[in-house]
């Protein structure tokens, strides 16, 4: 059988150090500027309150503790004075140059990627008037037999305890995807999954901004013809979060100089599906353990669940997101070397494509 292989080269150095990752974000960044220039858009950092750029590197630092300090801890075995000399070497043994130079590249395709999506997502009012969710309402009452999704799931799972377990599922997601790529970056020695691992979140990126670039709408709970339907929900994270994101869309459009931050509301695809579909399908090509896949797997149920249920997307943005999130986990297989053919498949990894 056929094995896929790293390529040498610069093709293989753009496969092993995020060379397609930083394309998509060069792509967003100059679809960004046009945005902003031919609309007349304020381009800003996507996290005001702690930014991006000290919040990334900071999870990775914290992960990379994480990694040595319980291997120093171990080693020493409560000598004082052996700490120092195993902290060291176990920093030269962990983080070699070749390994620091991979995280960075991540972290930086990752930021890029990630800053771009949450500027291209802000624009999308002002470059694309029209209103999908009309459309898209109609569509889930027609796979739905004539019925809307979340009351369906509000009288399966009632309008108690169940709105406090979906807003859990939804604020656990939103830590989630930073707190992969720290462990793809950090944990991980298989640089080729950690790349393809990357590469396809920051396709998920930007095949989710061009799509709520083309395809605006704003979702169940923002809709007047379905509001109403999550009245009778009790307060939760949720409901602060979404008042909250609502009342940021209202001020960017009111005033978008004068604002100081972005609105960050658009509903097809679902990339909270999207992004979970991608981490499943990692998972299960890399070969992880058997618990780590029933956990992703169970919970991008839950989010499905969670999304509809609280009313941030319709089933077709949920059915758009499972479609991103696989399509972006094949494009990064091709983008990364992890393929035989045309069909996804970790690479064989060695030391000296590794160290090079």
């Amino acid at each position: 059988m056929e094995e896929s292989r790293p390529h040498r080269g610069l093709r293989g150095a753009l496969e092993r150090n995020f060379g397609y990752a930083w394309a998509a974000g060069l792509v967003m960044a100059a679809a960004t500027v046009m945005f902003s220039v031919v609309a007349e858009l304020p381009i800003r950092d996507p996290d005001s309150l702690i930014p991006g750029y000290i919040r990334f590197p900071a999870i990775v630092l914290g992960a990379v503790a994480l990694d040595v300090v319980p291997r120093v801890v171990a080693r020493a075995r409560g000598r004082l004075s052996d700490y120092g000399s195993t902290f060291a070497a176990v920093l030269r043994e962990r983080w070699t140059r070749a390994h620091c130079l991979y995280a960075l590249g991540g972290v930086g395709a990752w930021y890029l990627t990630y800053a771009t999506f949450r500027n291209l997502k802000s624009f999308v009012p002002f470059v694309n008037s029209h209103n999908w969710d009309t459309e898209l309402r109609h569509l889930d009452r027609f796979l739905w037999f004539g019925h809307d999704p979340a009351v369906v799931l509000h009288h399966l799972f009632g309008t108690g305890w169940a709105a406090q377990f979906f807003s859990g599922v939804y604020f656990v997601w939103i830590g989630l995807v930073p707190i992969s790529i720290a462990i793809a970056l950090v944990w991980t020695r298989r640089t080729t999954a950690g790349s393809w691992y990357v590469t396809a979140v920051a396709f998920d990126w930007m095949l989710g901004a061009a799509v709520y670039l083309m395809v605006p709408s704003t979702g169940p709970i923002y809709t007047a013809a379905q509001r109403g339907q999550f009245a009778d929900l009790p307060h939760t994270y949720n409901t602060d979060l979404a008042d909250s994101l609502w009342d940021d869309r209202v001020t960017v459009l009111g005033d978008v100089f004068g604002s100081g931050t972005l609105q960050t509301i658009a509903a097809f695809p679902s990339l909270h599906v999207g992004i979970m579909v991608t981490i499943c399908l990692i998972v299960q090509y890399v070969g992880l353990a058997r618990w780590i896949r029933v956990v992703s797997w169970v919970f991008l149920g839950l989010t499905v669940l969670a999304t509809i249920y609280l009313g941030w997307h319709y089933f077709v943005d949920v059915l758009a997101g499972a479609a991103v999130g696989s399509v972006t986990v094949w494009a990064a297989a091709l983008a990364t070397g992890n393929h035989v053919g045309l069909r996804p498949r970790l690479a064989q990894e060695s030391d000296e494509l590794v160290d090079a």
